[in-house]
């Protein structure tokens, strides 16, 4: 076993969980309220952060974190060095929010700017992916938070005609002119970072963001989209990379516009 195989194994135990809290919360209801950027946020939000966090925390203290509820409320980490967690507990709170299943539980390491490892989970279609240096896989979770079952993914290479995935919530006019420049066979709408999942197991081709992200909305799925084979370019052409401070522009953690790719 090494470092990044326990860690993964970590991040598993501690998604899970916090997967099953928000089930509890999703089924019984909870009150919305808006963050001071206008985004909605719940209880659902904070119980799984906070269970995240103890578990990395409880593991690797060393490591800094930035969580986007701690960040929200202004508690924010100082010096990140070489190698930090970007966490989203309940990415797609709008999805939440709908009920229509789209909203994923986010926890990435980063090394050197590179999401090295990624977890995405979406607790309500029991699927699980991760992303690690060795492979890229689904994993398919029960009620119960048991796991059946576990196999490799890999990103296709592009076809002729590619297979393209927006945002379901955040779509905009420049996203469809970018997407004008291909040859489209179908564009399929989803929410939160379930599109890194369909990109990393072959289904689409191409992801472009052309709308404001975070990075721990990102890091997670990207990080199994690089370990599928694909990969997540700036808009220049450039691997997006993850730690972003003093932004002239933006705020911390910004990530600027990016397309998501397959195998090319």
């Amino acid at each position: 076993m090494t470092f990044h195989t326990d860690l993964l194994t970590l991040f598993e135990e501690a998604a899970i969980v916090a997967g099953q809290e928000i089930l509890r919360i999703y089924e019984e209801g909870c009150a919305v309220e808006l963050k001071d950027d206008k985004s909605p946020v719940t209880a659902a939000d904070h119980a799984a952060e906070a269970i995240i966090l103890q578990a990395l925390r409880g593991a690797t203290p060393g490591i800094p974190i930035v969580a986007e509820e701690e960040i929200a409320g202004g508690h924010i980490p100082g010096d990140l060095g070489t190698r930090f967690y970007l966490v989203d507990p309940l990415d797609g709170t709008r999805e939440f929010v709908s009920r229509n299943g789209d909203f994923t539980v986010n926890i990435a390491l980063i090394e050197n700017g590179v999401p090295l490892l990624g977890l995405v989970y979406a607790p309500v279609r029991g699927l699980l992916f991760t992303g690690s240096p060795e492979r890229a896989q689904q994993v398919t979770i029960d009620r119960n938070g048991s796991v059946i079952e576990r196999q490799a993914i890999a990103c296709r290479s592009a076809p002729d005609v590619l297979v393209a995935v927006a945002s379901r919530s955040h779509r905009t006019p420049e996203t469809d002119a970018y997407l004008d420049q291909f040859a489209i066979a179908d564009c399929v709408s989803v929410g939160s970072s379930l599109k890194f999942g369909l990109l990393a197991r072959g289904e689409a081709d191409i992801y472009p963001r052309l709308s404001r992200t975070m990075e721990w909305d990102t890091a997670a799925g990207d990080a199994v989209l690089r370990a599928a084979g694909g990969i997540t370019l700036t808009l220049d052409g450039r691997p997006l990379t993850y730690g972003r401070r003093n932004q002239a522009h933006d705020a911390d953690f910004a990530n600027p516009h990016f397309v998501a790719r397959g195998r090319l």
